[in-house]
């Protein structure tokens, strides 16, 4: 019976270290980043930025799951402060999953998720 359980366990740990870290691989670069200021957000940019770095450990429609629910960050945080929370990380979140101007893009459009 341990050994199920340890088996468990490490199996689990190992999915959410894979599911949440890293990642810079699946990174891409953005044509149209946020323009800073209260600019336009590329939606559909960051929707896959998200899709393809975040959305594992927060769902894909912001619901939530390992990772907090997102559906109304805005209401919490402003853009920067998103975007600090990106880059350093906070609770089990590591920093810096996505960088530069993917990060900036991201936090423009989950400011907008209120």
């Amino acid at each position: 019976m341990k050994k199920y359980f340890l088996a468990f366990v490490l199996g689990t740990s190992l999915l959410t270290l894979a599911a949440c870290g890293g990642g810079e691989e699946n990174n891409t670069a953005t044509d149209a980043p946020a323009e800073e200021g209260g600019g336009a957000v590329d939606t559909a940019d960051a929707e896959k930025i998200f899709q393809q770095s975040c959305a594992s450990c927060h769902g894909g429609n912001l619901e939530g799951g390992f990772g907090p629910n997102l559906q109304k960050v805005g209401d919490k945080y402003s853009q920067e402060e998103i975007e600090g929370i990106i880059a350093n990380g906070q609770g089990q979140m590591k920093g810096g999953i996505i960088k530069g101007e993917e990060a900036t893009t991201v936090a423009a459009w989950l400011a907008e998720q209120k």
